[in-house]
């Protein structure tokens, strides 16, 4: 007897990237950023921990909202503190989304989205890319007319390309939401805040960020979402009672609080981006121009799971990804996602991938 919803039993659920025990491994595979945190952060974990963890934290992390309501601008009203952005997209499913209803997002990206989509009983439908990760406007205003909810990840994953905010304004639905899934944003040439917010449709636009990459907290599990008032109160009603921790809402205080930290390691990030895009080309690979902490590569050659492979055996990981439904030439999209790493790092991956092309 099998007592799972059908919904449940139909999905495969999401795969994260491999995640090894063992020390010795060179890991640029799930976009981890290769710095510690602020030791503002290892300070105020511990303040939080020695005043006391018997009692609930603050269920709407005050003084959290407070500290990014300054950042992006905006009022605290604007801002809901989530257990990684993860939840928040969980948040928007369950708030936006009827069964039924259409749940859009471009393709290939971020997969999650199709499997929040199922559990929710809601349609999806994916909005093909070209394949220089462009949008077909036609095709994606059809599809994009008939949606409830919108996901657009930017920059994007895999391909770490940036579409411009005039572009992504165009993708409100006309009866819907648009979420921006802004993972990477740190990491852009020249980072945005929320001023898309202000647009004429601003007010349909739900924007979502995570501490895990450029603040180094993947660990912690912290995001938050950046809406119009009258949305977060909405999604507010939505969210678990105390969905952030004490040591979680502590650390992520802290983090947002030194952006000199942030900044100096998103920098270093760039830089050995800059390189390693550099020394890739050189071997052959064609790598889209990237605004994240990872680059996509593919080879005119092919061979990207054999790569793959060849890698793993000398203990470095790399993510391979394979899109069947992505036409790339008449054939399926495949390619490595590598993620940025210490400059030690790359060298090493860089010196393996050499033997391998």
């Amino acid at each position: 007897m099998n007592l799972f919803r059908p919904d449940v039993q139909r999905i495969a659920g999401y795969m994260p990237g491999e995640q090894p025990q063992a020390t010795g491994w060179t890991k640029l595979n799930t976009n981890e950023n290769p710095y510690p945190p602020s030791p503002m952060v290892i300070e105020a974990i511990q303040a939080a921990a020695s005043r006391g963890l018997n009692v609930y934290p603050d269920p709407l992390a005050t003084r959290f909202r407070e500290a990014a309501a300054a950042l992006f601008d905006v009022g605290p009203d604007w801002i809901l503190p989530a257990n990684g952005s993860d939840e928040n997209l969980t948040i928007l499913m369950r708030s936006f989304v009827d069964p039924g209803e259409l749940v859009a997002y471009p393709y290939p990206s971020y997969i999650l989205y199709e499997t929040l989509a199922d559990l929710q009983g809601a349609n999806h439908e994916r909005i093909p890319l070209n394949t220089d990760w462009s949008w077909n406007p036609d095709r994606t205003r059809e599809i994009v007319d008939r949606a409830k909810l919108v996901f657009v990840p930017n920059p994007n994953s895999p391909s770490a390309n940036r579409w411009p905010n005039s572009e992504l304004a165009r993708l409100v639905p006309p009866e819907g939401v648009l979420v921006l899934d802004e993972a990477y944003e740190d990491f852009c040439d020249q980072p945005h805040r929320a001023g898309i917010l202000q647009s004429d449709d601003g007010d349909r636009i739900v924007i979502t960020r995570t501490l895990s990459k450029s603040y180094s907290l993947a660990g912690v599990r912290f995001g938050f979402a950046i809406a119009h008032p009258d949305f977060i109160a909405g999604m507010r009603r939505v969210k678990d009672s105390y969905n952030c921790n004490t040591l979680s809402i502590a650390a992520a205080i802290a983090a947002i609080e030194d952006q000199e930290w942030m900044l100096r390691n998103t920098r270093r990030i760039r830089a050995t981006r800059t390189r390693l895009v550099e020394q890739m080309r050189v071997l052959g690979f064609h790598v889209v121009d990237s605004q994240a902490n990872f680059v996509w590569a593919t080879h005119s050659d092919g061979g990207h799971e054999g790569i793959y492979a060849a890698l793993k055996q000398k203990r470095i990981l790399v993510r391979y990804l394979k899109f069947p439904d992505a036409d790339s030439g008449g054939k399926p999209l495949d390619g490595l996602r590598v993620t940025i790493g210490t400059d030690d790092e790359i060298d090493r991956f860089l010196a393996c991938l050499s033997k391998l092309v």
